[in-house]
């Protein structure tokens, strides 16, 4: 993965071979903590949704890089799921989501009791915003279906946005997305206690739910 500051980026990755990540509510919860520890430092959230088998983030990114103690734990949360082996005195947002996905995989696999990969080897960046010359791209992959679209004014966040939220519905588990327990859309309409994401920063980039 690679993230540049101000850049916007769809960020998720699915079970290895399409298999669960989520089994009980409590598994949820953990993922949700383990983001804030892990990705929130680094970034503003926009949207983001867990589902039975896969995950998806938009975020807005404010540092690629971060000094090691402003990682900080969450209660029930150990400080060496967060850092492991990580020996320098920084560390960056591509290496603090894959400490998150390692760590939520130990804890699933102690719980599962089994063993190997969760989730499939490479978590996908797409950056809906053009820096640097990065241009944003959708595809399918593994039964998650990802938007391809060549027509530049659908490549942009809002696209992004409507689909994360509409993630649940389009998938048949719910038939409203605010009924969708795990994704930021309630939170953002002020149904319920906001968590994740930055309704500010929303606003301010002009998206609408």
């Amino acid at each position: 993965m690679h993230f540049e500051k101000t850049g916007i980026y769809h960020v998720y990755n699915q079970g290895n071979n399409r298999q669960k990540i989520f089994f009980t509510r409590e598994n949820y919860q953990y993922f949700l903590g383990k983001i804030k520890i892990n990705v929130l430092p680094f970034t503003d959230i926009l949207a983001w949704c867990l589902m039975p088998n896969h995950f998806h983030l938009m975020v807005s990114v404010n540092e690629v890089e971060l000094p090691k103690e402003s990682i900080k734990a969450l209660p029930g949360i150990s400080p060496s799921s967060i850092l492991l082996t990580h020996k320098t005195s920084t560390i960056s947002l591509n290496h603090s989501i894959g400490i998150m996905l390692a760590s939520y995989t130990r804890a699933i696999n102690n719980q599962e009791n089994s063993s190997g990969s969760l989730f499939r080897s490479e978590t996908k960046a797409i950056c809906l915003n053009e820096i640097s010359g990065i241009s944003s791209e959708w595809y399918s992959s593994y039964g998650v279906t990802f938007m391809k679209v060549l027509i530049p004014e659908y490549q942009y966040p809002q696209a992004c946005f409507n689909y994360i939220h509409n993630n649940p519905v389009n998938a048949r588990l719910v038939t409203r997305p605010e009924d969708w327990e795990y994704s930021s859309f309630a939170e953002l309409k002020g149904l319920c206690k906001e968590t994740l994401s930055n309704k500010q920063k929303v606003e301010e980039l002009g998206l609408v739910i």
